[in-house]
């Protein structure tokens, strides 16, 4: 589909069909990034999206243990008790 730059002020726009819009699934707010020779115009992804599969990964793979040991405190070695 082609489609026409308009002029918005001092800048340039598009106008993107309803159906193309409802089909992409996209709302008021988009994520816009920037290839060669291309603009990619995607929804904006939630924070933490994805977090859930990638963890689930990482538990499949045995990798989602601590990087490092928890150093021991005061609290502890004194303090605590069972």
């Amino acid at each position: 589909m082609n489609a026409r730059l308009v002029r918005i002020g001092n800048s340039r726009g598009i106008r993107l069909p309803k159906p193309v819009i409802e089909q992409a699934g996209l709302t008021d707010e988009v994520e816009l990034r920037v290839r060669p020779g291309a603009i990619v115009i995607q929804r904006v992804q939630g924070p933490r999206c994805g977090w859930a599969e990638a963890a689930r990964r990482l538990r499949e793979r045995g990798e989602d243990g601590l990087l490092a040991p928890l150093p021991s405190t005061n609290f502890d070695r004194d303090e605590w008790k069972w």
